[in-house]
């Protein structure tokens, strides 16, 4: 086995890496969180117009679930071969394949159509978008994190910026269809045209990707003989107690996530407010969003991960118990500012610094599995919580924050305690022989 340093990335090649990873964030997650925001807005008049409306969203926000239950099977795909055969030549595959998924939802017909073929081919589609963007995140954050000699934290937050800022272009461009051509119009066809503008940004992030590099890290663990085993049985072998602690370190900042982008934006509409002004403040806290990412990320760079990402966590769980009475006031402007405090302020802490973390976890050989699967498996809280939240108050006759609101501080109170028991991964070097292992553990296992 070779111990030699891998050759050191070129300063131009860093750029284009951070940038193709942003750009490609922001893409895959504009069409994945596109459907997140029509599910709870749209989808359950659309797809589901035979339902109750309490059981036509729980409904909804079971096809944005199923979304997230396929995540992991992409990450560990596209892993696999990420593994094997290069970053690169991965994520362009994931990003031509959420792009035609999701151009297909903006022609699929309505439940009023073809009856319930139009909710199946929409699970189908939604399923083919988990698939992509779980192979997507892994990918990007090494494009950059691989690529990077220093604030590693910093440039590899760009993907996981990259998602706040897709919000920000999908919930743009369903409220301003909405105001352009109406409610109406809006529920009849207009909703489509956001899905159908998914072709456009494919071409411009294939063009940016395109002229990036395969990373250093990689291309000199190639040169080396390929593993017998497969990256995910090297996981699971030698690295299990790392990969759980990963997503339980992950979980809360995706419960939230899916609380404040999905579940929250349906409660404020049932509540009272006007669907414009929702989305208003959804789009709000979601560019604020992109600033809280990349700062708190660039702190950890300073302190470490898992100071960040504690602290963010406690938070979070005391600030579950707030939210609600908030959107309660039926206030606009104190819904915003809920808004923004939990997803631009709080959720960057536990969530930013996440993107380094998971990518000092793992070896080169077995990195792009690694990191995609413990993220993605956290991953499933975004998806979850929503349906069962709305569970949780279709069974208590459309009450029970409470009980949202303690497992929303359960899941914190998980990541705390597996932030605790994980070492700090912040000085770690991507090119050495010794990867992160949990704190107490006698070794670690040798890069391969």
């Amino acid at each position: 086995m070779s111990n030699s340093p891998a050759p050191q990335s070129t300063p131009v090649q860093l750029r284009r890496a951070v940038t193709s990873s942003f750009l490609g964030s922001v893409i895959e997650y504009y069409d994945f969180l596109l459907y997140a925001t029509a599910s709870a807005v749209v989808f359950s008049k659309v797809f589901f117009g035979n339902l109750t409306p309490l059981m036509a969203t729980v409904a909804s926000f079971g096809t944005f679930a199923t979304g997230y239950l396929v995540r992991p099977l992409g990450g560990v795909v596209f892993g696999h071969f990420g593994d094997r055969l290069g970053r690169k030549r991965m994520l362009v595959l994931t990003m031509v394949l959420m792009g035609i998924a999701s151009f297909l939802i903006g022609l699929l017909p309505t439940y009023e159509q073809v009856g319930s073929l139009a909710p199946l081919a929409l699970v189908v589609l939604r399923m083919l978008q988990g698939v992509a963007v779980g192979g997507e995140w892994g990918g990007a954050v090494l494009m950059s994190a691989e690529h990077a000699t220093r604030r590693r934290g910093l440039w590899a937050s760009f993907t996981n910026a990259g998602a706040p800022f897709g919000m920000v272009l999908s919930t743009a461009a369903l409220s301003g269809t909405a105001a352009v051509v109406g409610e109406e119009a809006f529920l009849s066809w207009g909703w489509r045209v956001p899905f159908l503008l998914s072709v456009v940004l494919l071409a411009i992030g294939l063009f940016v990707r395109l002229k990036v590099e395969e990373t250093p890290v990689f291309t000199a663990a190639k040169d080396e003989a390929a593993p017998r085993s497969a990256p995910l049985m090297d996981v699971l072998r030698n690295h299990p107690r790392t990969l759980l602690l990963g997503v339980g370190v992950g979980l809360s900042a995706f419960v939230a996530q899916g609380t404040l982008t999905t579940y929250l934006i349906s409660y404020g509409v049932g509540a009272g407010f006007a669907r414009q002004d929702v989305l208003n403040g959804l789009t709000l806290s979601s560019a604020l969003a992109v600033a809280g990412i990349v700062g708190w990320s660039a702190l950890s760079d300073r302190v470490g991960r898992r100071p960040i990402v504690l602290a963010g966590a406690l938070i979070m769980a005391v600030y579950g118990f707030v939210l609600f009475p908030m959107a309660d006031t039926r206030n606009v402007a104190v819904l915003t500012v809920a808004l923004v405090l939990g997803q631009a302020v709080i959720h960057p802490m536990m969530y930013g610094p996440l993107a380094a973390l998971y990518a000092e976890l793992f070896s080169t050989r077995s990195r792009y599995t690694g990191a995609s699967l413990g993220y993605q498996l956290a991953g499933l809280g975004a998806g979850l919580a929503p349906l069962l939240f709305a569970q949780i108050r279709a069974s208590s006759g459309g009450d029970g924050t409470t009980v949202i609101s303690v497992v929303i501080a359960g899941c914190c109170l998980l990541t705390v305690l597996c932030a605790w028991a994980l070492k700090e991964t912040s000085h770690e070097n991507l090119t050495s022989d010794a990867v992160a292992v949990p704190a107490g553990s006698p070794t670690a296992h040798p890069k391969i």
